[in-house]
């Protein structure tokens, strides 16, 4: 017998037959001997939903607890629905708010993280023979307060509760049937990959791939669980996410990735002093504004300038903040610029192999394509360029790194939200 979590996410549940089929699904994997754990998310468009009604009541930002107390309804609704399809086929299922799971978290509303997972009652009804199903996305603080773990918390939930349980595997069920080289709703003809590494599905999954969140990945690496993502509406083998991964002969790149989520932030003719990166970037940071590419330039007549870019949802409140530290850092101006995307090639292979990177500046160029900004590491090179022509980059990209396959990529339904 083996104890396997499975996660489903908002279009595998996202109505009533969908919800049947989970139930089938489960229920199959029980009756093969195994012990089941089922993370959900809300169905469908529930979460935007729920956003959307909060901008009919509030006409300024709603206070985040009170987000995080309407939000996690969601996956609450998620849980006890399915619970019932399972109960209605003549098994016995029981379901769990994350507070009831024993998910405990910081108290930080609207993207917490787990401290600590509690998981008796999990333990119980598993030996008590029933199928148990956690809702994904929250967690409570040690005080007692409901929080929510932001974007991709579902699939956190899962991978933590895994390791907190020590499942023999965690399975992601999504609408693809596993990881693929590049988005399969761009490139058709993308390539499944049979297993891929942690580190390296940590920067797609860092870089913008939609299929996993990274700190989900995290989890995994850290606490060496066995990852599966496979698709909802099949029966496909999926992708292993494991600690090393065979390559592909000639394949330096596995993947690539984009984020459109992205803000360029200019900071002009800032006064040279010992200390002022510093100063700006401890300020984002003790407002919970993460800062990826930073770019500085050389310094003339005792100033310089440098760039950075910030998720696109926090752009406003870091252009605030550097206002408000004017006074004690010096700057001539400050400016922003959005319409940008991200694009990146990731792969364990390219630290050993000339060349790579200077391929995907060529295959940009000849589009006629601006960089603005390049970060690098051993395993990835990243871009930020006008977001306009992304689908045409993605495709020339793969095309230009052998990708390319014979056959069609699995896409089941619309993609995850959490």
């Amino acid at each position: 017998m083996s104890l396997i979590v499975m996660k489903f996410g908002g279009s595998s549940v996202g109505d009533a037959e969908r919800m049947k089929r989970v139930a089938k699904r489960v229920v199959e994997r029980q009756q093969e001997g195994h012990q089941c754990v089922i993370v959900v998310s809300a169905m469908g468009d529930t979460t935007d939903d729920l956003i959307d009604l909060t901008k009919q009541i509030c006409d300024t930002t709603p206070p985040a607890r009170e987000m995080d107390m309407l939000l996690s309804t969601g996956e609450q609704v998620s849980v006890a629905l399915l619970s019932m399809a399972i109960h209605s086929m003549g098994f016995s299922a029981i379901s769990f708010t994350g507070w009831q799971a024993g998910m405990y978290t910081e108290a930080v509303h609207g993207k917490a993280r787990i401290t600590d997972i509690k998981p008796d009652r999990i333990h119980k009804a598993l030996d008590e023979g029933k199928i148990v199903i956690v809702a994904g996305f929250q967690g409570m603080t040690e005080e007692g307060e409901i929080t929510t773990l932001g974007r991709g918390g579902s699939d956190t939930t899962a991978v933590a509760l895994a390791a907190a349980i020590k499942a023999d595997v965690c399975e992601i069920f999504t609408d693809v049937d596993g990881v693929y080289s590049t988005d399969p709703r761009i490139v058709r003809v993308a390539r499944k990959l049979n297993e891929i590494s942690y580190d390296e599905m940590l920067e797609l999954a860092n870089l913008g791939a939609a299929v996993l969140h990274p700190r989900a990945v995290e989890y995994a690496k850290n606490y060496n669980v066995a990852l599966v993502v496979r698709s909802s509406f099949n029966y496909n083998e999926g992708t292993m996410v494991k600690e090393e991964a065979v390559m592909e002969q000639g394949l330096a790149v596995r993947g690539i990735a984009y984020d459109k989520n992205v803000a360029r932030i200019s900071i002009l003719g800032v006064e040279e002093k010992v200390g002022q990166l510093a100063k700006v970037f401890t300020a984002l940071a003790k407002e919970q504004i993460d800062v990826d590419i930073i770019v500085q330039s050389g310094v003339m007549n005792g100033a310089a300038d440098f760039s950075f870019t910030v998720a696109l949802s926090d752009k406003d409140k870091a252009l605030s903040v550097i206002e408000s530290i004017r006074p004690q850092v010096g700057f001539r101006e400050v400016t922003s610029q959005v319409d940008l995307v991200k694009v990146s090639i990731v792969g364990a292979g390219m630290v050993s192999t000339p060349g790579v990177a200077a391929k995907m500046f060529e295959v940009i160029s000849d589009l006629g394509i601006s960089i603005n900004m390049v970060s690098t590491s051993e395993i990835k090179t990243s871009c930020v360029i006008d977001g306009s022509r992304l689908n045409e980059v993605i495709s020339a990209l793969h095309t230009a790194y052998g990708l390319d396959t014979d056959k069609q990529a699995f896409v089941g339904g619309p993609s995850e939200r959490r």
